[in-house]
């Protein structure tokens, strides 16, 4: 691949010498070059600077008129399923809960039934175009979960199209195993039955195959308990795979403390959070004695398409938290991986700065999938994984203009998608 330069860049956005997770005020700060270039040899960002400071062989003509920053890092996603539920959506306006609508077949356990009456080869199809229409909306790394096969042939099922998404895609992937989503139908009376056949039936062969990354556990009330999620995340960790985790989406029920004490990679969701939880995601822990330095990712659009609170951006951030935004993109509750209206809808419902979210969405993005130190920034040595914005006046006009597509192109490990 030969040397590339772009030159006359109006706004190269969140330059860095070097980089890591962003906490509290850090995330306000968002490193900017006017009039920059940008050098990318064999896919990697090789230089960068103002064109003022530029050798004085490199072009001078043309230039991007808009701002060039880092592609999303999406870093919680169930973009693997069959089907759709819009019917279930339609329930809802009209006023059903979502506890009718489960239990007339709806809610995950239809999503569960969907997967497992389609073939492989129809979950890999439907999951590759949507990770095609989310690139070229400036996704350039995602993370996507199991958690609708719930079954062993379901859930290995899931984690195979994965793989072959990775093997397939230009975008940095990961994979994270989630059959702990909520329990099958026949274990439903029968907890221990489930949990024995993610440790012993699944577990092993997702090893074996190197299907996961990480394990996740949907860790609520009336799904997973503290301790049945420690017991699953044990489990999983004893095959290498780190816990990244539902908590807190619904109710407060210890799983801060279950994700901090097993050191989580992620908390995720977060929408129902105490002053008290504030604190110990902020850093400044009274319940517990050790320092926690891992993520707190939000899903906002989640909160808005089920009309619930939106998750604390503002009192995590001022509290001193490490903040990451993803789409959660799913059938029932997030359908869309738009990760340009999760930034909107972060600063017009959360409070978040524009600054706040855009690293928010890349660099602590990156962290909360551990790629940090090869993505979420304009950096040296990192991919040059890069959105190019059409012309702008400002960076706050990206979230302004939530409904207007602002990308101009993309670029993937230096070429354009």
């Amino acid at each position: 691949m030969p040397t590339q330069i772009i030159t006359n860049i109006k706004q190269l956005v969140n330059v860095r010498e070097q980089t890591h997770v962003l906490r509290g005020s850090e995330l306000a700060e968002l490193p900017v070059l006017g009039n920059a270039y940008l050098i990318i040899e064999n896919g990697i960002i090789a230089g960068y600077g103002e064109m003022k400071d530029a050798p004085k062989a490199f072009p001078t003509g043309g230039g991007v008129e808009g701002a060039v920053l880092p592609a999303w890092c999406d870093s919680h996603t169930h973009l693997v399923f069959a089907g759709s539920r819009e019917n279930e959506f339609v329930d809802k306006i009209k006023g059903m809960s979502y506890a009718a609508i489960a239990a007339k077949g709806g809610g995950i356990l239809n999503s569960a039934k969907k997967l497992n009456e389609t073939s492989e080869d129809e979950l890999f199809n439907q999951a590759w175009m949507r990770l095609l229409e989310v690139s070229k909306l400036g996704t350039g790394a995602i993370e996507i979960k199991s958690g609708y096969g719930l079954s062993v042939q379901g859930e290995l099922k899931m984690l195979r199209v994965i793989k072959k998404l990775k093997e397939k895609s230009s975008l940095t992937i990961k994979s994270t195993f989630l059959g702990a989503h909520t329990y099958p139908v026949e274990y439903k009376e029968n907890h221990q039955g489930y949990i024995d056949l993610i440790i012993n039936e699944m577990l092993p062969v997702i090893a074996k195959e190197k299907l996961a990354d990480y394990i996740d556990v949907f860790c609520e009330q009336n799904f997973f308990s503290t301790e049945e999620t420690e017991t699953i995340c044990k489990a999983g960790m004893q095959y290498g795979l780190k816990p990244k985790l539902h908590v807190n989406q619904l109710n407060s029920i210890g799983g801060i403390e279950t994700g901090i004490k097993l050191n989580a990679v992620s908390l995720d969701h977060l929408e129902t959070l105490s002053p008290a939880e504030i604190n110990v995601l902020g850093n400044n822990p009274p319940l517990l004695k050790e320092v926690w330095m891992g993520l707190c990712t939000l899903l906002p659009t989640a909160a808005f398409f089920l009309r619930m609170p939106m998750q604390p951006a503002r009192q995590l951030i001022d509290n001193g938290g490490a903040v990451a935004l993803a789409s959660d993109y799913n059938p029932g509750s997030s359908p869309g991986g738009n990760m340009n209206f999760v930034v909107a809808l972060s600063c017009i419902q959360m409070k978040m700065l524009p600054e706040e979210a855009i690293n928010a969405a890349t660099l602590n993005g990156a962290y909360a999938m551990e790629t940090g130190n090869n993505l979420g920034s304009i950096t040296i040595g990192k991919k040059a994984n890069l959105i190019f914005t059409k012309p702008i006046p400002s960076l706050a006009y990206l979230p302004y203009s939530f409904s207007t597509n602002l990308i101009d192109k993309v670029m993937i490990g230096g070429e354009f998608i």
